[in-house]
């Protein structure tokens, strides 16, 4: 038994990924498949050859390649390019049906609509001829075999009218090009959309370092490629270096940025016997490591397989019009050819036969369900777009619109993402500003996230700036420098501890603001007398609006969730200002996607709104994933939303966006099938003509247009709480 990669091509839907699965499961000797739509990669397990496999593919109408096999060369023309050429041959033939309501009647020569009309149907129009032969092949239906016949009709008869009559002839071109355009034009945002989920998994794979500077037992330092360290090897972090693997402190002091990671909002002090993680950034000390795992068993590679394995479970809301038209298609044809025969039979006037049945076709032909996602799409995600909304697929709006559970991480989205100086306690009688003149001194220069917030504190303050000497780290501890006369040290309580001072009163009111999740810094002197000067408490300020933010999902009935990875303190701190009540605090990635899944109950909608890398993979897990702008790449590639301007109240108008969206998917939807379910008949008892069947099609195409366009006057409410504040 063993198992085999191959990258997948020409999948378009949920659907497509089904019929490769199966087509693998029936090749003798395969035990298991999948096949991951986001990352087109299908997993074998078994005893088989890979060209068995990937004859098997094949057969079934799709591409298939090992992972080592160099990928096809990428076509030199943009992938809107089809659509876009489609729609510059098809509206000469349109825009005599669009002026005819003016009282204007032109049409072009009978030839020259043939010349434009050709190239849509058979060049551009190609892809719809294959994967309808493949779904005939493999004994289904979809939306493909629809247009492919619905379309070949209409050209089929337009040309036979052409030859038969010449300059007389009733034409249909017009139907069969505009159809092919529309429809071209919907599977490119589908596959635009579907090319995104990839996205994520290769920005979370880029932060792994590509080389690593291994030690050896003599001392003498090599880099390396990644693929090369091993379980055990010593390896050297300098200053400001991601770290490239899974390793246990050997030697060293620093402070590690994990925030990626573990979500933690401050670096975090590292010294023997620390664990670091990879993909981590080291900060100013120099770090000599021993590697604890490598590969795919590193925490990067497993937030990797988190993401890959909850994008692979997702289904787009296309899957809905391709079961029908699984049982639509045999329903037209057959309806089309008894139509054929039965007024051949019974009147003998087949001419007139073929002319009825082209008309079952051409009214059933699926311009308007081609139409009825992507036109509320683009509509509704324009109307989003404009307020700070980014929708990515139109699934997204379909799970997003009966959330019952909204999931938030804390640092960077409940809170601003950095700390500042929330408290000053000066232990000497001097005051606030003195204890602060004399913190900022020391902190001038340095880039700590809490150096930062104590010189932004000052400068709000107006504390006069003094300039410190002789200033330098001390290891896992804080700071030291020298203010004319006096030694001064700024840190941790363990730096207060070797100093041997006494906290005295203050320490109570540390305990209490560390029990409120803030971080305590101590400020003493050393020289000429060893005294406490004071502490310093730093905390991350929650966002002005996440309170009414949070408010207004709980009026819609909707269950607030706290997920982070910081420490209880903190956690439960940001929760009561919120009135959130569930609470799960210190959860690492592969936690927090464990945590999602225990939410995603029976009858349970989740959503997850995060900023960071560590985010990733909860927000694959949920239901549907909200980032925020403000965050990273990973974060904002993994989700299905992303709120651009990071404001916390675009949550609710982000539900209530998809709720109209996905409403005017499933009128357009409904729409579209009543025109055809009532036409069809109409059309097979000779009562329709196929010029009034084009006409009754463009008209149910123009009805789903314009009630998708009725979203673009949508306005969220933070946008008009925002105009009615100016």
């Amino acid at each position: 038994m063993h198992s085999i990669d191959l990258a997948i091509g020409g999948m378009t839907c949920a659907s497509c990924s089904g019929r490769v699965e199966r087509a693998l499961r029936r090749v003798p000797g395969v035990s298991a498949a999948n096949v991951n739509l986001a990352t087109e990669h299908a997993t074998v397990s078994g005893q088989v050859d890979s060209a068995v496999l990937i004859a098997a593919v094949v057969d079934a109408g799709y591409q298939a390649r090992t992972l080592q096999a160099p990928p096809p060369a990428e076509s030199r023309w943009p992938a809107w390019s089809a659509s876009a050429t489609a729609a510059v041959l098809s509206l000469p033939l349109l825009l005599p049906m669009l002026i005819m309501p003016l009282g204007l009647h032109w049409m072009l020569p009978g030839w020259l609509q043939l010349v434009l009309a050709t190239p849509v149907q058979f060049g551009l129009g190609a892809r719809f001829y294959r994967a309808a032969w493949s779904a005939l092949r493999n004994r289904t239906g979809n939306m493909d075999l629809l247009v492919a016949l619905g379309t070949s009709a209409a050209y089929g008869l337009s040309l036979f009218e052409l030859l038969s009559q010449g300059m007389h002839a009733v034409l249909y071109f017009e139907a069969s090009a505009v159809v092919i355009t529309l429809v071209l034009l919907g599977k490119y945002l589908e596959a635009r959309a579907k090319r995104r989920t990839g996205a994520a998994i290769r920005a979370l794979q880029s932060l792994r370092p590509e080389t690593a500077r291994l030690r050896s037992a003599s001392g003498a330092e090599t880099d390396v490629p990644i693929a090369q360290v091993r379980v055990g090897d010593v390896v050297v972090i300098r200053p400001g270096e991601r770290v490239p693997v899974d390793a246990l402190v050997l030697d060293g002091h620093s402070e590690v940025d994990e925030s990626l990671i573990t979500g933690e909002s401050l670096p975090v002090d590292k010294s023997a016997p620390d664990r670091v993680i990879g993909g981590a950034i080291n900060g100013t000390g120099l770090l000599l490591v021993r590697t604890l795992a490598v590969g795919a068993e590193s925490m990067l590679a497993r937030i990797v397989r988190l993401v890959e394995s909850a994008q692979a479970g997702k289904a787009p809301i296309q899957r809905l019009v391709d079961r029908v038209s699984a049982v639509f298609v045999p329903v037209i044809v057959l309806s089309a050819g008894v139509t054929l025969l039965a007024w051949g039979l019974v009147s003998g006037d087949w001419e007139q036969a073929l002319i009825n049945a082209v008309a079952v076709l051409v009214i059933a032909c699926p311009c308007a369900l081609g139409l009825a996602t992507p036109a509320a799409m683009m509509a509704g995600t324009g109307a989003a777009a404009r307020q700070g909304i980014l929708i990515k697929d139109a699934e997204a709006l379909e799970l997003l619109r009966s959330a019952t559970i909204a999931v938030f991480d804390k640092t960077g989205t409940l809170t601003r993402g950095r700390p500042r100086l929330v408290r000053l306690q000066a232990a000497d009688g001097r005051g606030e500003v003195p204890l602060l003149q004399d913190a900022a001194a020391l902190q001038r220069g340095s880039e700590h996230p809490l150096a930062r917030a104590v010189i932004d504190a000052s400068r709000e303050r107006g504390a006069p700036l003094v300039e410190a000497g002789d200033v330098r780290a001390l290891p896992g501890r804080g700071i030291e420098g020298r203010i004319a006369d006096r030694v001064l040290q700024l840190g941790n309580a363990r730096l207060m501890r070797d100093a041997g001072i006494d906290p005295g009163s203050l320490d109570l009111q540390a305990a209490e603001l560390q029990r409120h999740g803030m971080t305590v810094s101590w400020l003493v002197q050393t020289a000429p007398s060893p005294q406490l000067l004071g502490l310093l408490a730093f905390g991350d300020e929650i966002k002005p609006e996440a309170q009414t933010a949070i408010a207004r999902l709980q009026q819609r009935g909707i269950r607030c969730v706290l997920l982070t990875g910081d420490n209880p303190g903190a956690a439960q701190a940001v929760a009561r200002q919120m009135a959130i009540t569930e609470v799960h605090a210190e959860v690492l990635p592969a936690g927090k996607s464990a945590v999602i899944e225990s939410l995603k109950r029976p009858g349970e909608r989740v959503v997850m709104i995060g900023d960071g890398i560590n985010d990733a993979p909860a927000l694959a897990a949920a239901d549907v994933g909200i980032a925020m702008a403000t965050g990273t790449d990973v974060a904002i590639s993994s989700a299905a939303i992303t709120l651009m301007r990071g404001d916390l109240s675009l949550v609710a108008d982000a539900i209530d966006i998809a709720q109209r969206t996905s409403r005017k998917i499933r009128q357009n939807l409904f729409w579209a099938f009543v025109y055809n379910l009532a036409g069809v008949p109409l059309a097979a008892l000779g009562q329709l003509n196929p010029v009034i069947a084009g006409a009754a099609m463009a008209f149910s195409s123009l009805s789903v247009v314009g009630n998708a366009l009725s979203l673009s006057r949508w306005r969220g409410s933070a946008r008009e709480k925002a105009d009615a504040a100016h």
